[in-house]
Order: C-alpha cells, then sequence, then structure tokens
C-alpha cells in the first residue's frame, strides 16, 4: 500500500500511459480538438434509466451528504447544519472520534449485490453505477495508490468488483462514479477547530499529520472545487487509471467538468482508447462530466467530448445531444431524517420518479437514479414497494422509454421549465401536461399525461405533425379506445383507467 501522494509512482503511471497510447497509435490524443471526435455510443441512447449506489462509510451515521465534511463545520448553515451537533453528541468531538473512526464502522455486512440487481433489472434499470470513491477519499475498490480503501479497512470487500459482477450477471452496462476530484478542497475543513465553546482551538483529527492520507495536506489556497493543486492532480490520475485499468468500467461519472487539465484529458484518451480495444474498433465507453461552473483553473467542459450530466435537473427543451441527469429518491446517503414534501417521508414516490424519468426521456435524457441503502448495504421495505411499483409500471408502459428518441415535440401543457438547470426538479405536473416519445421508426408516437386523467385528453401537438393518426391504444388495456383527430387536437375519449398504473400511456399509430 502507497503513502501519501505516491508522487513518483503517480508521475510514472502519467509517463508510461502515455508512452503506451503513443506505441498503440490510439484514435484519440489527449487533447480538446481529438477528444470532440467522440461520439455516444447507441447502447446509452436506448438505456434511458439507470440505478446508482451512493453508498459507502458516510452512510454509517444515516445522517445524509456530505457528513464527513459536514461533522468538522461547527457553526454550518442550511440542510446540514446541524451535523456537527449530532456528531459530537453520537460519537464524540471530531478532535477525538472523526471520520476516521467512522470508517471502521462501515461493515456492509447484509450487502447482497445479487438480489439487489435483480431488483434493479425488474424495476427497468439498464444500467448500474456503483460509487467509486466520494469526496471523503475513500476508495471502493482495491486501490493501489490509498490504503483507505474497502478492501482493506470497513466491509474488508471490493464493493465495485462485487457490484460488476452482479451487474454483469444480469447483463447489465456497468459504471463508477468519481468524486476524488473535489476532496483536496472539499476535506479542508477537518484540519480547523471550533471557534467557540469547550473545545474553543482544539485541532480536529485532520490536524495530524498521520492522517493526512485520508484528510489531504493542508492548504491556505482559495478553496475551489477542483483544486488547483498539481500534486492532487497526479495522485487522482493514478487513482482513475487504476481504476479504470482493472474494471473496464463501461461508464465512468466525474462529479465535476472533466478535471486537471491535461491530466483529465490523458485519463479519457485513454479510456476510449483502452475501450475500442476492448470493443475491436467500436467505442462502447460513455464519460459524464458537468458544465464547468465551479473553476476554470483546471476544469474543462465540452459537450462534444463526452456526456453532458445535470445534478438533480433538467433541460428546458429536446438536446440534440444525449444527456442524463442523476438524481435521489431521497438525500445522496442514507439519511432517516430526510423528509421529501410529495411523501412526508425520507423517500420519493413513484409518481415523481416516473414523470421525472418521462419528462427527461422526452427530451433526449437518461434519469440516473440513487437507490439509497442502509449502513449494512440492505434497502428498506419503503424502497422495495417504490421499486415493485415502478416494475410493474416498466413491464405495461416500457416501450415508451427504452429504445425511443425524442419527437418533434418534447410535449406540451402548462409545466415549463425555463432554460437548464440543476437542483430543480420539482413541478406540480397535471394531466393536461403530456410528454411524447417515439419508436426509432418514427411509425409510433407515445403520449404521456403526467397525471391521471378525469376527462378526454387533448393532443394539440399531434395536429402538427401534419401526419394523420392510424389508430390509438392504450398500453395494458384491452378497451377500444375512441379518438377524433380535429383541426385544432388530437381528442381521446377518457378510456376506464382503473388498471392503469401511476401514469397512462397511450400508444399512437401513424398511417
Amino acid at each position: 500500500m502507497q503513502s501519501y501522494l505516491s508522487l513518483t509512482i503517480a508521475t510514472v503511471a502519467l509517463s508510461t500511459l502515455v508512452s503506451h497510447a503513443k506505441n498503440r497509435a490510439p484514435r484519440f490524443e489527449a487533447d480538446m480538438e481529438s477528444l470532440r471526435q467522440y461520439e455516444c455510443p447507441e447502447w446509452f441512447l436506448d438505456a434511458k434509466f439507470g440505478i446508482w449506489a451512493h453508498w459507502g462509510p458516510q452512510s454509517v451515521p444515516m445522517h445524509g451528504d456530505w457528513y464527513a465534511r459536514a461533522m468538522y463545520e461547527q457553526h454550518s448553515k442550511g440542510k446540514r447544519a446541524d451535523t456537527y451537533d449530532f456528531h459530537c453528541k453520537t460519537y464524540g468531538h471530531p478532535s477525538e472520534f472523526g471520520f476516521k473512526d467512522i470508517i471502521p464502522l462501515w461493515k456492509a455486512e447484509k450487502f447482497d449485490p445479487d438480489a439487489l440487481m435483480k431488483r434493479y433489472k425488474a424495476a427497468g434499470a439498464k444500467y448500474f453505477v456503483s460509487m467509486g470513491v466520494h469526496h471523503d477519499n475513500f476508495d471502493l475498490w482495491d486501490s493501489k495508490f490509498n490504503r483507505w480503501n474497502a478492501v482493506d479497512m470497513g466491509p474488508k470487500r471490493d464493493i465495485v468488483a462485487a457490484w460488476q459482477q452482479a451487474a454483469e450477471k444480469e447483463g447489465l452496462k456497468f459504471g463508477v462514479s468519481e468524486h476524488l476530484s473535489a476532496s483536496y478542497d472539499w476535506f479542508q475543513v477537518a484540519h480547523g477547530a471550533d471557534k467557540d465553546g469547550p473545545k474553543a482551538g482544539v485541532p480536529y483529527d485532520g490536524a495530524d499529520s498521520k492522517n493526512w492520507d485520508l484528510y489531504h495536506a493542508p492548504s491556505t489556497a482559495k478553496r475551489q472545487w477542483v483544486s488547483t493543486n498539481g500534486q492532487f492532480a497526479q495522485l487522482w490520475f493514478a487513482r482513475m487509471t487504476d481504476l479504470l485499468e482493472n474494471y473496464q468500467p463501461d461508464l465512468l461519472y466525474s462529479d465535476a467538468a472533466l478535471p486537471f487539465g491535461h491530466y483529465g484529458e490523458q485519463m479519457l484518451a485513454n479510456y476510449y482508447n483502452a475501450d475500442l480495444k476492448k470493443n475491436r474498433g467500436r467505442l462502447e465507453a460513455v464519460y459524464l462530466a458537468k458544465p464547468a461552473r465551479h473553476n476554470k483553473g483546471w476544469e474543462t467542459f465540452d459537450g462534444e467530448t463526452c456526456v453532458e450530466d445535470r445534478e438533480r435537473g433538467g433541460l428546458a427543451d429536446i438536446s440534440p445531444h444525449p444527456w442524463q441527469t442523476d438524481t435521489s429518491i431521497g438525500d445522496w446517503f442514507y439519511n432517516e431524517h430526510w423528509k421529501n414534501e410529495d411523501t412526508g417521508t425520507m423517500y420519493r414516490s413513484p409518481f415523481w420518479v416516473l414523470s421525472t424519468l418521462v419528462d427527461v426521456v422526452s427530451k433526449n435524457g437518461n434519469m440516473l437514479l440513487n437507490v439509497l441503502q442502509r449502513p449494512d448495504g440492505s434497502i428498506d421495505p419503503e424502497v422495495v414497494d417504490l421499486l415493485d411499483t415502478l416494475a410493474q409500471w416498466m413491464d405495461v408502459n416500457g416501450e415508451a422509454i427504452f429504445e425511443t428518441r425524442p419527437w418533434i415535440k418534447f410535449g406540451e401543457g402548462p409545466q415549463k421549465r425555463e432554460g437548464a438547470a440543476d437542483w430543480k426538479e420539482d413541478f406540480e405536473y397535471t394531466p393536461k401536461d403530456i410528454r411524447y416519445t417515439r419508436n426509432k421508426k418514427n411509425s409510433v408516437l407515445y403520449a404521456i399525461p403526467m397525471g391521471m386523467p378525469t376527462e378526454n385528453i387533448e393532443l394539440k401537438e399531434v395536429v402538427n405533425s401534419s401526419r394523420e393518426v392510424k389508430s390509438v391504444k392504450l398500453l395494458g388495456s384491452k378497451e377500444k379506445i375512441i379518438w377524433t383527430q380535429t383541426d385544432d387536437a388530437l381528442i381521446i375519449t377518457k378510456p376506464d383507467l382503473s388498471e392503469s398504473n401511476v401514469l397512462p400511456v397511450f400508444r399512437i399509430k401513424w398511417k
């Protein structure tokens, strides 16, 4: 196991990979112009729906996202304002019991990836994404460059490998998410101390140099999402190379724009080239990155080099390029204190999940949905019920989602998004809000009311298509649908919807 910032190894890894890349004359070079050759593979365009395990040692306190940072913020504000007090009350002061002491408590003793993957596949997932490393700097794989990893600590198990084996067994594409690029500045709070109170001035455990391979070396630089520290960039490159070479995932997600300048460009070129070799000249890899909104020093975003990701957000209209929203059925990590407005529980409703998915797919996007796990790896009965409801809906209506493409209009109705935005995903949809998808041949149109209609359904955009309707069917129903195509709309007489689940779907065939 390597010590903190194994710079020699990281530098050798970089030079070796560059040399190997040159020797095999890759299709992609480590520059943005070359990377713009990227084309999103068909499997991702067809998949539409993936499930994510945003799970790790930060799940242990069951107190939600960013626990490893917020436990060191004495007077934090916002949704994590109570984390410091909770930690002190539950575990002790962070000078005595820090995040390093939370890690051994993560045992994952009920983790059954095979059983979970069967359930995720039944719920409609076509790809699965494992957490690789969060901002907490803890690797969930058998890491060569970080002793803080799940094989040597905590569950003493290669979590990434376990998820990958389960996904491949079920025929799902497999991905990994990395949040390491933001870790260096994110974790600097661990070097601080209380500003007031009985422990004022007493350093947190991150101030001890013995722990810097977890909390990073102290920095006085201006805080940015992606640090401009070149040594950390090298370590990031080495660890990402280790991850990609050993697991060869179909998908890689970064919680940032492409980070670290040339290091990021080299990582991405190597990833694409290795995938080309694996697939005999056919590029099947997907790299997801976010718009560069935090800092420009190391981050680069170009929607032509990868697939754009929107965190808990979406687009106002159809995008000419495939994209993804990543979102969750609750907080990002298990949080027994989290309450959703639509359910009054810590979990989202099936209606919210499906209406969000439908809206995203209608605009040429995919949805990656985080399914929360308890610290032991199990899922709550409410989550089982949610997944079962999704499975029932997909069995009947999946043809309107999978292997579809956006129509000439994403939809119609009163609820509209103003521009592209992250962290905006709650809308008061009504049955008058309609979303459209189509099959690849453009011979079938799917119309999906974003609520259960109580009166006739009027589809005004269908008339604007200048195509004549041949037939209308309510998926999952044997009832003969009565419809009329006027100069103003396709009017569907409200059928019996008593057997419809969450959202009805109408299949419209053209003459």
